[in-house]
């Protein structure tokens, strides 16, 4: 029998003992007051619906500051001249460098600032910025009152930005005078702001405006609580104004995120200090391989997403290391070789991206032109890992940029896929890069990281008790696809609760099971090895004739013809079946020197591997071949729940009607896109369609 891998031992003492794993993980951060314990169980009643649930707090008794452990303790133990941040900011050729002893300048600075503008521990401040590095000065200064921060992604319309003024509260908000968005003009913020505060009915009193260059926050309105932030931050330096860190308890809020939205108002997912801190600082080791001075970790997100938060943030902080953060896009700032002149330029040993952002690089340089001029040149030999998360990684893309990392990059370096969400705040699953960081061992004691196998996300976390059921919450067979639960507790990275609704997070997470297992929302399986695969939301597995797929497993199947570089699959209705697939694909621009094939080829060559991947009975009910016709949100997640209303409303012939169109679309553009595409598919081929569902239905 092979000798258990010390990744599976480690993840079994964090489940097995959670109290004696996360204690001794606890002693890796600084407290201002240690905790004594660090699980503490209890339950909670709702009265609203009158149940009890299970209910979970790490460090109860402890008392810590994020901002100290993220900057403070560095510059004492003599690392201040270490490169904290570096900016990269293509779409204004501007680059910054900050030490540590930097840093904490300007976040000391800052937060006084922030305090004479009547900013107060437990007071919620909001954030709505472009990636630049007051972005980060303002999360940290924030933490420092001991205040909780709420980052909202720059350039969400007034409307989303009002919805989540009402739901926080802010005292105040952090604000640039533009975006810039790719290779668009310059986006200004005043409008967004000024509409949004009109809108909500709580009203901030204060907007603290960081000017850029590239276009200007005018006039600035004094009279509405408006002022320049690099004014306010000047006259405190030469003052002399600094803020000493405010240890808050472990329970306290660090921050609040609030989910997507897809469906219904956000959800304000509350992040408590004294888990964050330990579980990222550990995570941070454990599955990236970041440990400290010389790691430097470019995480390709924005930091109004939760991977922003975690790995441009406070997880590389944290560590010591350094976080390169990032203002562009992988295309067109100014081409697809954008992400590895990075990695060249500074030496980043571990990146951080979306599959989305491969498959727009593939689509571009289908023939990794660029990545192999870098790499000929020895120029990538720095990167040991590529972790992708965000959207399920298809095996081939896997595969591809595995063999290109091997002859390359870093020896030994991996590409990891990894699973996770706004809710738990880091990876639930994952290959670990450094497994002995979770145990006290010598450096000769180090074994190699997990297999990979493409198409999974990997083994299920410390702390994470992943299991695998059916509707009715019993477990399944390994190997058989269901609804991707956990047991409780969490890790401690992940949220007890929403922001002062906790009937919600019963309703949301808990109820669906009766309480027994937190839902995530995906559906997937878990194979004999304990390796986690992420198929589809489950709301996006399609019933064929009492059959069960996710679009992910057809997404797969059709993403290996070498023509084409993206698939999403949505059930069309069908009289017999219930639903059959029906597949929206973007062709790879670097195979126009192929023969050309007709669309009725292409779908049958198609078919051909859907069949043989997965069987007859999930072939196709048709596909519409298309650009720039796939909505997506600004986090890269495909938004399948639009194209399945396009395709609904159009069997009935109502191809105007409204769909639900959430405000974290990434280009509106797509829906009209794939809307016009729609209208042409069923107006050509809709009168055959119809006539084979009706031939079906009589037999």
């Amino acid at each position: 029998m092979p000798q258990e891998h010390l990744q599976d031992q480690v993840y079994a003492a964090s489940i097995n003992d959670p109290e004696r794993f996360w204690k001794n993980q606890a002693n890796n951060v600084y407290w201002h007051k240690k905790p004594s314990k660090a699980l503490q169980r209890s339950s909670k009643h709702l009265k609203e619906s009158n149940v009890t649930h299970e209910h979970w707090e790490w460090f109860a008794d402890g008392e810590i500051s994020t901002t100290y452990n993220c900057i403070d303790r560095h510059v004492v133990n003599g690392n201040g001249e270490n490169v904290a941040i570096c900016w990269d900011s293509p779409v204004t050729a501007q680059k910054e460098q900050y030490t540590y002893k930097q840093l904490l300048q300007e976040v000391e600075a800052l937060a006084g600032v922030l305090r004479e503008e009547g900013v107060e521990k437990g007071d919620v401040v909001l954030i709505y910025m472009p990636m630049i590095p007051a972005a980060l000065f303002g999360m940290l200064a924030i933490a420092r009152l001991g205040a909780i921060h709420s980052v909202v992604f720059g350039g969400f319309s007034s409307g989303a930005l009002a919805q989540r003024i009402d739901a926080s509260q802010p005292v105040a908000i952090l604000t640039a005078s533009c975006g810039i968005e790719g290779a668009k003009k310059p986006m200004q913020y005043k409008s967004m702001i000024e509409g949004a505060i009109h809108r909500s009915s709580f009203k901030p009193s204060k907007t603290i405006v960081w000017q850029r260059e590239q276009l200007r926050w005018d006039p600035i309105l004094k009279e509405e609580g408006q002022r320049n932030w690099q004014r306010l931050v000047k006259s405190a330096k030469n003052r002399g104004l600094k803020t000493d860190a405010v240890p808050i308890k472990s329970g306290d809020g660090l921050y609040i995120i609030y989910t997507s939205g897809t469906t219904g108002l956000p959800k304000g997912v509350v992040r408590s200090a004294g888990g964050h801190a330990v579980g990222l600082n550990f995570s941070i080791k454990y599955l990236f391989g970041v440990h400290g001075p010389g790691d430097v970790m470019f995480t390709a997100s924005d930091v109004g997403w939760v991977v922003g938060h975690s790995y441009i943030v406070y997880a590389p902080l944290l560590a010591g290391a350094t976080t390169v953060l990032f203002e562009g896009k992988p295309i067109g700032t100014p081409d697809a070789s954008t992400f590895w002149r990075i990695v060249e330029e500074y030496r980043v040993t571990t990146m951080f991206t979306a599959p989305t952002a491969l498959r727009a690089i593939r689509r571009d340089d289908g023939d990794n032109e660029f990545l192999e001029a870098r790499g000929r040149n020895g120029a990538l030999r720095t990167l040991r890992a590529l972790f992708l998360a965000g959207e399920r990684s298809e095996p081939s893309i896997v595969q591809m940029y595995q063999n290109l990392l091997t002859e390359h990059c870093a020896p030994g370096a991996m590409v990891v896929d990894n699973w996770w969400s706004s809710e738990s705040g880091s990876p639930i699953s994952g290959i670990a890069l450094s497994p002995s960081s979770g145990l006290d061992l010598s450096s000769e004691e180090r074994p190699k990281p997990l297999r990979i196998k493409p198409g999974s996300a990997g083994k299920a976390m410390p702390g994470f008790d992943v299991r695998v059921v059916d509707d009715e919450g019993k477990e399944v067979k390994r190997g058989e696809m269901g609804n991707i639960v956990m047991a409780m507790p969490l890790a401690p990275t992940a949220f007890t609760t929403l922001w002062e609704d906790e009937e919600r997070f019963y309703r949301g997470y808990l109820k669906r099971f009766d309480g027994k297992w937190i839902d995530t929302g995906d559906a997937g399986l878990m194979d004999e090895e304990g390796y986690i695969s992420i198929m589809a939301r489950a709301d996006d597995v399609i019933n064929v004739a009492a059959h069960r797929f996710s679009t992910g497993a057809i997404e797969q199947a059709i993403t290996t013809h070498p023509s084409i570089a993206e698939a999403a699959v949505v059930g069309i209705p069908d009289a017999l079946k219930g639903h059959l697939p029906f597949a929206f694909v973007t062709l790879s621009m670097h195979h126009h020197h192929e023969p050309a094939v007709t669309d009725d080829e292409l779908l049958a060559s198609v078919q051909r591997l859907v069949r043989e991947q997965i069987g007859a009975i999930a072939s196709l009910g048709g596909m519409i071949q298309g650009k720039a016709m796939i909505p997506k949100t600004r986090s890269g997640k495909t938004l399948r729940r639009v194209l399945r209303e396009l395709i609904e409303n159009a069997t009935h012939d109502e191809f105007d009607k409204e769909v639900s169109v959430p405000s974290t679309i990434e280009d509106r553009s797509a829906v009209n896109v794939a809307r016009e595409k729609v209208r042409e598919y069923f107006r050509v081929k809709g009168k055959d369609l119809h006539k084979a569902t009706e031939a079906r239905a009589k037999l």
